[in-house]
């Protein structure tokens, strides 16, 4: 069981929106660099003569040297504006459903926690993820390309377009699930390692101890939910695929099972600071308000 204390519903959205505003600033050069990794692979950006890299440190470089240490950062107003959102959204339906789930003792069980982080995942995904993220993979792919063929020349232009062809909710379905499984193993694993903690040292977790738990919590979510990434990825980045299914057996059976893991180093390190970084802030936010 676990007994949490219960916050206030505009606490968690704010400390979700600032904790999801401060990762999202911090940790973005390596989505940049998970997002090239996994595009690279498919026929429309192999088509425009897109650069190809044998590993995420041969991209980080070519990235630096084509286009300086602000190409970086390509594509970050939608995704760190998508960030605090989504954050925001997470910890507020989270924490509003796992309230309705507790029983009359007021203890939240393993199964009703996962429901929670899955719930809170979905709808985050639905509303806030899909199209936020259908823009910045925009960005990035048109940023691989040799710049006389580059579409794009920000955000809002790129935004545009995206909104005449009604792409902004494409690959809806794996975003949805990602997101989904995202939440539900992140939020369980974070909750119970921080249950675990509190019931051996009888205090609540400190800001050094989010960030270590954060960053467990991340390492797991990596590999349970890479596949669902890299098919979201792609559905995004072009027109190509019909389906996610149909996109994972396109993949598979091009690039082989290993390539639905691509990325993963990247995102690996995004996720472990994301975790540490979004957790920690969120509780010194949450102690803030209190």
């Amino acid at each position: 069981m676990v007994t949490k204390h219960k916050d206030a519903p505009l606490h968690s959205l704010l400390a979700g929106t600032l904790a999801g505003a401060v990762e999202g600033a911090a940790t973005y050069p390596t989505e940049l660099l998970k997002t090239k990794m996994q595009l690279q692979g498919s026929a429309s950006y192999l088509h425009h003569g897109g650069q190809s890299y044998a590993s995420p440190l041969s991209c980080l470089r070519h990235t630096i040297k084509t286009d300086g240490l602000l190409g970086l950062y390509r594509g970050l107003t939608p995704m760190l504006l998508g960030n605090a959102l989504k954050a925001g959204v997470r910890f507020l339906t989270y924490d509003t459903i796992k309230q309705r789930l507790r029983d009359h003792q007021g203890n939240l069980t393993m199964p009703r926690m996962l429901c929670a982080g899955m719930l809170a995942g979905t709808i985050e995904g639905l509303t806030v993820v899909a199209p936020t993220e259908a823009i910045k993979t925009r960005l990035i792919h048109d940023h691989c390309l040799p710049p006389g063929r580059r579409a794009y020349g920000g955000a809002m232009q790129c935004l545009g377009e995206v909104w005449r062809e009604r792409a902004l909710w494409r690959g809806v379905g794996p975003v949805m699930a990602r997101q989904g499984a995202n939440s539900c193993v992140r939020f369980a694993t974070y909750d119970s390692l921080k249950q675990g903690l509190q019931g051996a040292t009888g205090r609540p977790v400190t800001g050094a101890q989010a960030f270590g738990l954060g960053m467990c919590a991340g390492v797991v979510t990596v590999y349970a939910t890479m596949p669902l990434d890299v098919v979201k990825t792609r559905m995004q980045g072009s027109g190509e695929h019909g389906s996610a299914l149909r996109c994972a057996r396109t993949i598979v059976g091009e690039e082989g099972p290993r390539a639905l893991w691509k990325g993963a180093t990247p995102r690996l390190a995004r996720l472990m600071f994301s975790g540490a970084i979004v957790f920690s802030v969120y509780e010194e936010v949450i102690k803030f308000l209190r």
